[in-house]
């Protein structure tokens, strides 16, 4: 099987829709944006997580996309995770985009599932020695006290 998923993150800051307050209007914005660009909408659940933070989690037939969306803050954060060959997690982000009105975006694109490249992976080992040495050195201050104590 081959899969190739496209992970794309985006963070919206300093929104200026008055609307962030609007949940059934940002649920309704986002099931038109996903209809719209060919995302298959399975289920989709919110919370509100504080009095201005709501976390909205919609599952996909292609992947989820969620929504963390702080009002006070106005700011917004998106993950939009589809496992199709010819996904377009752009097109959705540039709806909610339109919508949210933010100053200024940060994305970041993964790119999820590449199987090609697993035999070339390889493990990373850390060691970590210091603590040892701490012991080591600990072990010989008490030593020393120990025998300064003896020696009075």
């Amino acid at each position: 099987m081959k899969l190739n998923a496209r992970h794309l993150t985006v963070d919206l800051y300093n929104c200026k829709n008055s609307q962030l307050t609007d949940i059934d209007l940002i649920k309704k914005t986002l099931k038109s944006s996903l209809s719209q660009n060919g995302a298959s909408l399975i289920g989709l659940c919110c919370e509100q997580v504080e009095d201005d933070h709501h976390a909205l989690m919609g599952i996909l037939e292609e992947g989820h996309i969620s929504l963390q969306v702080y009002s006070d803050l106005k700011y917004v954060a998106m993950d939009i995770f589809l496992c199709k060959e010819d996904a377009q997690p752009e097109a959705i982000s540039k709806a909610m985009r339109s919508f949210f009105k933010p100053d200024k975006t940060k994305t970041t694109l993964l790119k999820r599932g590449d199987f090609t490249t697993l035999k070339e992976i390889k493990p990373k080992v850390k060691t970590h020695v210091a603590p040892l040495r701490k012991i080591h050195n600990t072990g010989a201050k008490v030593i020393r006290i120990l025998a300064h104590r003896n020696n009075k």
